[in-house]
């Protein structure tokens, strides 16, 4: 039977073997595009239901910051003021000058008695008195504004947001919501209504978000647009269209494609480097595209070299290019180091100075990082620690405050070259944890050594009292902290702490004679 069948297949005409074979050949693709558009029908209507969420969830999170925005400009703008004359007036000029807030408000005593009131205030009576600190919301009684009261240090202050308002906040989201209700257990404030609709719009989901800690309600209505029945169609046509497909890739591939390229295939497998040259058939049927072909071909050696020779420019052309980008940035870090220490100089507070120097003296790091990292650029080896260190040291005593001049740095550092990333971050360590040296204990040394732990780690220690634990409630060390465990991370490595002494591993390069 199998012969038959081969006999039957032998006989027919070429044309023909080709198209049932590209019909057969193609089918498994028509049902796996059937399949793949059914799949895409399911995740369309996914993404459609996952966009209105987030459509819903932007605006109800519109209406939340809107209120803690009043709120907080309110507390800001009425704190510390309601014992002198006219609060009210000066709350008023506090708030005209902070933008998108509204500006009606009371102002009451800690017992709840009005003080003064400033544009009209629905009733109030019904909120929570609130301690300092605290806030309480509400919709008002007569369903038309979301009132909220803020606890101040001499009394409290009562604010309201109009429909208006909320309606105005949740549109500038551009979040596309058909119905926006805000609710107070039995109470609601409609903020947009929903629309009557017809038939032919999509279908409306509703959805609950909780606000302000879970006081309010917010139910947001969003359309859900569906994959309709022409959408359907027009996803399975890839399906219907394999029988077409095939017909017309057996016309292309046969007489434009298949027919000439393989007298291209044979000119070209003949080809010797250094022989007779590239000799290929001047007819290769009617298609221009490999006609371009053959004469692409015939210029392939010498565009091949000229090509190599480019190449080798362009590659030095952007070694210098990457060279000259780390100059004009060292340089250009230097010029604002300079800037901030000619600032600091005019200062007219100790503190301003203070701020002025800690500032210099890290953008006088990342220089010397950059600096280091433009003069190892011809080896290709990174950033040496040692000389970058070193650089850093010193610049840090001459940039030292009065106070800290006699502060004195111990070095012991082994060779050892690493990457940029991680110059920075030691950059940074090393002048966190000695500017705190400098301001706290500036009497006593600073000891800084490298060590070798391994090929590819090394080991920076920094020694100092001032790495001793201090009592709890000390503000600056506990910021200090927090930004030596963040340098660490940086290197991703943990940072060991004993007393008076802080290390930590760095990744690094072998060294130069393995």
């Amino acid at each position: 039977m199998l012969s038959a069948a081969g006999r039957w297949f032998a006989a027919l005409p070429t044309a023909v073997k080709l198209l049932l074979i590209l019909s057969a050949a193609l089918l498994p693709i028509g049902i796996g595009l059937f399949w793949a558009a059914n799949q895409g029908i399911g995740d369309a209507n996914a993404i459609l239901r996952s966009r209105a969420q987030e459509q819903s969830r932007l605006a109800a999170r519109s209406v939340e910051s809107l209120v803690a925005r009043n709120a907080m400009a309110l507390r800001i703008a009425a704190n510390g003021e309601l014992t002198g004359p006219d609060p009210c007036q000066r709350v008023q000029r506090s708030l005209s000058i902070t933008p998108a807030v509204a500006r009606r408000f009371e102002l009451e005593r800690p017992d709840g008695t009005p003080i003064c009131e400033v544009g009209e205030v629905p009733d109030t009576s019904e909120l929570n008195m609130v301690a300092p600190g605290d806030i309480a919301l509400g919709i008002s009684p007569d369903s038309k504004s979301l009132t909220f009261r803020v606890g101040l240090s001499d009394g409290m202050a009562t604010g309201s947001l109009s429909e208006q308002d909320l309606r105005a906040a949740a549109i500038e989201t551009g979040a596309v919501v058909s119905a926006l209700i805000v609710r107070e257990g039995d109470r609601a404030l409609t903020i947009i209504a929903p629309d009557a609709g017809d038939a032919a719009d999509p279908p409306v989901e509703t959805r609950e978000w909780a606000i302000g800690n879970g006081r309010l309600k917010v139910l947001v209505s969003t359309h859900v647009p569906g994959i309709t029945t022409g959408d359907r169609v027009m996803l399975m046509l890839p399906f219907l269209m394999w029988l077409i497909a095939a017909l017309i890739t057996w016309v292309l591939v046969t007489r434009l494609l298949i027919r000439p390229l393989r007298q291209l295939q044979r000119a070209v497998g003949s080809y010797e480097p250094g022989g007779n040259g590239l000799q290929l058939p001047s007819k290769l049927g009617p298609s221009t595209e490999i006609q371009d072909l053959r004469d692409s071909f015939q210029k392939a050696v010498t565009r091949v070299e000229e090509s190599e020779r480019e190449m080798a420019g362009a590659l030095d052309g952007q070694r210098r290019l990457v060279r000259e980008v780390h100059h004009r940035v060292k340089n250009n870090l230097q010029v604002v180091a300079s800037l901030i220490n000619i600032h600091g100089r005019n200062a007219e507070s100790a503190h301003a100075r203070a701020a002025y120097g800690s500032i210099s003296r890290r953008v006088g790091a990342l220089a010397i990082v950059h600096r280091n990292h433009f003069a190892e650029m011809e080896e290709n080896r990174g950033i040496s620690l040692r000389p970058l260190i070193s650089e850093l040291a010193a610049e840090l005593r001459a940039t030292a405050p009065e106070s800290a001049r006699s502060l004195r740095i111990d070095l012991d550092l082994e060779g050892a070259n690493t990457t940029q990333d991680v110059a920075v971050s030691v950059a940074f360590l090393v002048t966190e944890i000695v500017e705190f040296a400098m301001l706290r204990t500036p009497e006593d040394p600073v000891e800084i050594s490298l060590r070798r732990t391994s090929e590819l780690t090394a080991r920076l220690t920094l020694n100092s009292k001032v790495l001793n634990p201090d009592e709890e409630g000390d503000r600056e060390k506990v910021q200090f902290e927090r930004i030596i465990s963040g340098l660490a991370k940086q290197l991703r490595s943990s940072l060991e702490r004993k007393l008076g002494r802080y290390s930590v591993e760095l990744p690094v390069f072998p060294p130069r004679d393995l």
